[in-house]
């Protein structure tokens, strides 16, 4: 046997979860690969793969075995080994037997603490075959398997039921037991195509052999482009455009080995349902890709994906075009039965479902969604009568037919019934708009009355829930308060609003008239909401402390945020950035050591002895009202760089002046002037929160 060996495991199962499929396998992979770095062996590289019915890792030249350790075991001091005499202590006796040999065989380790006896010894590193058992054992235990299933009258659990076990290094099986199999150098081919055994020589013959015998792609993300080539292709061919949800292929490649796309098509009139609703119906039930045309309408088709090669396609295309009919004919009744009443007229159905049981129901988040929709719009100078109409709607589409059957519509088709009702199209849009962000990366709402309403809606319920002692907490956080908490900082920043949310949180607390909260929670939304926005700027490549620079002033409206962190991050490539941030650490200290009722409000003039202190309060009284005049223009970069120009006379101040004299009256006016500055920096930052040096 040569030094090194491929290495194929296989693990041969009943169908898995295809939403899980891609999950496991990179668990698989990650576990089986770092059993091996545990175990010192070496290897050239790694493929994965995973099919419906198959887990899999191809190992290229790995270790036959693993590499000899040399082991030093450390005994007593050779002080403490050995009498006056040289000869050897109980100690150096003892150590020596627990090695099993005499002392005269124990050899001497110098350390910059001494000498020491020690016993060196060489332990044989193991066969790879040895050890590829239980690391194969730990990888599938570690498994990230919510629920474990039994088959037959077996003991071992799994995903799924385990029907064969490939485990081959070299030209050789790795004798094993696993979930109830055997190792042994067979694999399978399709379960319809080839359902027989296919023998294995090598590892490096799994791939080729799956696929030119078994008619099975084993290879999950050669098989993905694959399907994604079919899709575009097939559409390509009949006039259209596939629309490739990514997700919808992931699921899809896991529910294939041998795909094969296939296009069927459905009635036209069918097109008369709004199209999430079609696609929704095609996505979601069949799996199904749709097509559009090129100006981005959806056409009367659908591309299958079929795990077969037929040799009469025909009947596979009508088998899935008399499958969908039905989910289609669904969605049209669905419409149809829901357009027969305005949309209003579905709110009193929303006093009958509970939002959560100590907030009252949906009808009476509603309302309050609807106070405090008309509460920010006023702040925002938004029409207040269309953000309290469409906050009043928001909810309704949950109580039609549609969406009982199809959640994810839930706002989408709320716009179409909007419209159908003859609400204003800012309202209809507002609808769908209110439930954005609802993923990291997703769009914000389009329009004025949806970035109100959405904001309305995040903070009723996060307010709700924390007054109920209900944070999330760990990985715990059932009403997602965290993406709500983020959304609220991306529509406040990414558009550019300029609303208090200090006063919206306390507006959206006297919204909840009939349910005592926690006497803390303004404090705990607000706190909650800060530490997202911590989060937020992070992600976009802020520094950790600019960001504290900015945030600890607990700013209450945020769009300035942007403007304030950029002004800090063009203060910062300054020379005189360094010497101010200093400063400010030192002002800060003084400040908190002095007791605030002792410092005056303003300095007296006339108390001003030394020069520099008079050169520092000149220069601060001509910045002081061109730094206000650029702040309420919004200009806080421009306004920095003013402030830096502060750097030498508050340098001079720092060298000249002795601000803690006994003196107290000069004391505290001196202190007045350096609470000035202070707080002219602290219109913009706390620039002692900044790293210097």
């Amino acid at each position: 046997m040569s030094d090194a060996q491929d290495l194929l495991i296989e693990i041969g199962t009943e169908e898995l979860p295809p939403k899980a499929l891609k999950r496991l396998s990179a668990a698989f992979t990650q576990s089986i690969l770092q059993g091996l770095d545990q175990a010192g062996l070496n290897y050239n590289g790694h493929q994965a793969y995973a099919t419906p019915r198959r887990l899999a890792i191809l190992v290229n030249q790995l270790d036959t075995r693993q590499p000899d350790k040399s082991i030093d075991k450390r005994g007593p001091a050779v002080t403490a080994a050995f009498d006056d005499e040289g000869c050897p202590t109980p100690a150096a006796q003892g150590f020596a037997r627990s090695c099993g040999i005499d002392v005269n065989e124990l050899d001497t380790m110098e350390t910059d603490k001494g000498s020491w006896l020690v016993y060196r010894s060489t332990e044989t590193g193991q066969d790879t075959t040895t050890l590829i058992a239980a690391i194969l054992q730990q990888a599938t235990d570690a498994l990230p398997i919510p629920k474990r299933m039994r088959w037959s009258d077996l003991s071992d659990t799994f995903v799924r039921p385990v029907h064969w076990l490939l485990i081959l290094f070299g030209d050789q099986v790795i004798p094993a037991t696993l979930l109830s199999q055997t190792s042994a150098r067979v694999t399978r081919g399709h379960r319809f195509h080839h359902p027989d055994t296919l023998y294995l020589a090598e590892p490096a013959a799994y791939a080729p052999l799956l696929e030119s015998e078994g008619q099975v792609m084993a290879d999950y993300e050669a098989r993905r482009e694959a399907i994604r080539a079919q899709v575009i292709e097939t559409a390509h061919a009949h006039g259209g455009t596939a629309v490739i949800d990514e997700d919808l292929l992931d699921e899809v490649t896991a529910l294939v080995e041998w795909p094969t796309a296939i296009l069927g098509q459905f009635d036209h009139d069918f097109l008369r349902v709004p199209p999430e609703a079609l696609i929704s119906a095609m996505k979601d039930h069949q799996k199904y890709f749709h097509l559009v045309d090129q100006h981005n309408k959806l056409m009367p088709c659908f591309i299958a994906v079929s795990n077969i090669q037929s040799s009469n396609p025909d009947v596979v295309r009508e088998g899935n075009e008399r499958v969908i009919t039905p989910r289609l004919t669904d969605a049209d009744f669905f419409w149809s039965q829901d357009c027969k009443q305005a949309l209003i007229e579905y709110s009193e159905r929303l006093g009958s479902v509970v939002f959560q049981k100590k907030l009252g129901t949906l009808q009476d988040k509603t309302l309050r969604v609807e106070s405090l929709s008309a509460s920010i719009a006023a702040e925002l100078g938004i029409d207040q009568g269309d953000a309290k109409r469409a906050a009043l709607l928001c909810k309704c589409d949950l109580m039609t037919d549609m969406v009982g059957e199809f959640p994810d519509l839930q706002g989408i088709m709320g716009r179409y019934y909007a419209a159908s009702s003859g609400e204003k199209a800012a309202v209809a849009q507002a609808i769908e708009d209110h439930y954005r962000p609802r993923f990291a990366g997703d769009e914000l709402p389009e329009t004025a009355i949806g970035q109100t309403v959405a904001i309305a809606d995040k903070l009723d319920t996060m307010v709700g829930i924390f007054g109920i002692g209900q944070a999330p907490t760990g990985d715990k956080d059932p009403f997602a308060l965290r993406r709500a908490a983020l959304g609220i900082v991306r529509i406040l920043i990414e558009q550019d609003l300029g609303l208090d949310l200090k006063k919206a949180i306390q507006s959206a607390i006297d919204s909840y008239q009939r349910v005592e909260l926690d006497q803390h929670t303004a404090d705990q939304v607000y706190n909650f909401i800060l530490a997202r926005t911590r989060v937020y700027y992070s992600g976009h490549g802020y520094a950790a402390d600019e960001i504290d620079a900015v945030l600890s002033l607990e700013p209450a409206v945020f769009n300035d945020m942007n403007h304030r962190l950029r002004a800090l991050s063009v203060f910062r490539s300054l020379p005189e950035a360094d010497s101010l941030a200093a400063a400010n650490k030192r002002i800060s200290n003084l400040l908190n050591k002095a007791n605030a009722a002792d410092i005056p409000t303003s300095v007296a003039q006339g108390m001003l002895k030394e020069p520099a202190e008079k050169s520092l309060a000149i220069a601060l009284s001509q910045l002081q009202t061109q730094v206000e005049q650029l702040l309420a223009k919004g200009d806080f970069t421009e306004a920095m760089k003013h402030l830096a120009s502060l750097r030498e006379p508050v340098d001079g101040f720092f060298d000249d002046v002795m601000v803690m004299v006994d003196d107290m009256a000069l004391r505290h006016n001196r202190l007045a002037l350096l609470s000035s500055l202070r707080k002219l920096f602290l219109t913009i930052a706390d620039l002692s929160r900044l790293q210097t040096g």
